[in-house]
């Protein structure tokens, strides 16, 4: 089962500590031992980002930063694990790390 898992968190403006980037990194590893990890990165603030978006025949493309946003998505990571409850278990640990925020996770679909 793969799933991807998205995580919202408020956006500080800061960068992450040297103990945060250890700590992290120490988590990557240990996933990427493990064989779940596909792949993983983190999210540039929304300042560098845009949105586009598609309301019936009209695409418009909106330039970041989005102050509108309580959370925007800090990064990603895309892991293959054997069940719901290991999923759950790798965010919940991710989180302890990454600090507040939240992950959302989905299941991939496989193809046949």
């Amino acid at each position: 089962m793969r799933y991807l898992a998205v995580y919202r968190s408020p956006e500080t403006g800061k960068p992450p500590t040297e103990q945060e980037m250890t700590d992290m990194g120490r988590l990557i590893q240990d996933m990427t031992n493990a064989g779940v990890l596909l792949a993983t990165e983190g999210c540039q603030p929304t300042a560098k980002g845009f949105r586009v978006r598609r309301t019936g025949d009209s695409i418009t493309v909106k330039d970041g930063p989005f102050t509108e946003a309580k959370e925007v998505i800090g990064g990603f990571a895309i892991f293959q694990v054997k069940s719901k409850e290991e999923a759950v278990e790798w965010t919940k640990r991710f989180l302890r790390v990454a600090g507040d925020g939240e992950s959302e996770v989905r299941l991939i679909h496989e193809m046949p």
